[in-house]
C-alpha cells in the first residue's frame, strides 16, 4: 500500500481515496457537488446534481442552537433570490448535540416555526470520519470542515465550492450576500 493511500485511507475512507485518485490522475475527471447526494428528510435521496446549473447554499442546522434564528433569513434568502438561481440546501446534524434524533421532528420544527420550504436532508453527520460524502469532499477540497451548526459551504454553477462561512456570517450579512450575488452573475453552464 502506498503512503498516499494509507493516509487517504486513514483520512476519510475510500471517499477521500477516490477523491485522491481523481486529484491525482489529471486524466479523471474534477469531482463537483454535482456528484454527491444527501439522504432526503421525507425519505428518498436528495440528488445535488438535480440542481445542476443552480448556486447553491449548503448549510448544517440544527434546532436547538443560539444561531437558529438563522433559518428565517436562510428561507427569506433563499425566496428572494431563486428566481435568479439560488437554491438554500438545510442538513439537519447531531454533530454539536443541538439536533433532535427524529426527522420528522426536524421538518415539523422546520416548517412550523420557521415556515422552512427549501430542500432538506435528512440528519447527517457533517465532520470526521463518517459525515457525509459531500462534507469529506469539501474538506479534502477546501480542508475546512464546520466548526458549529448553521455553517455554510457556496457552490458555484459549475457544482465548485465557491466559499465557505462560519456561523456568524448572517444569511442577510454583506459577506455572504455579495458572493451569492457574484455567483449568481456567472453564466450557466
Amino acid at each position: 500500500m502506498s503512503d498516499l493511500t494509507r493516509r487517504l485511507l486513514l483520512g476519510g475512507g475510500a471517499g477521500a481515496l477516490a477523491a485522491g485518485a481523481a486529484a491525482a490522475d489529471p486524466a479523471a475527471p474534477a469531482r463537483t457537488a454535482w456528484d454527491f447526494t444527501f439522504p432526503d428528510i421525507d425519505g428518498g435521496t436528495l440528488e445535488l446534481s438535480r440542481f445542476r446549473g443552480r448556486v447553491l447554499l449548503v448549510v448544517n442546522t440544527a434546532s436547538f442552537c443560539g444561531y437558529t434564528y438563522q433559518y428565517k433569513g436562510l428561507q427569506a434568502l433563499d425566496q428572494k433570490m431563486e428566481p435568479a438561481g439560488l437554491t438554500v440546501i438545510g442538513v439537519p446534524s447531531g454533530d454539536f448535540f443541538q439536533e433532535s434524533r427524529s426527522n420528522d421532528k426536524v421538518k415539523a420544527f422546520c416548517e412550523t416555526s420557521f415556515d422552512v420550504g427549501f430542500p432538506l436532508a435528512a440528519i447527517s453527520q457533517v465532520r470526521g470520519a463518517a459525515a457525509a460524502p459531500f462534507y469529506r469532499w469539501v474538506r479534502a477540497e477546501r480542508d475546512w470542515q464546520p466548526t458549529w451548526n448553521f455553517n455554510k459551504v457556496l457552490i458555484g454553477r459549475d457544482g465548485k465550492i465557491l466559499g465557505t462561512y462560519r456561523a456568524t456570517v448572517e444569511p442577510d450579512g454583506p459577506q455572504l450576500t455579495k458572493a451569492i450575488e457574484s455567483a449568481l452573475a456567472a453564466p450557466q453552464v
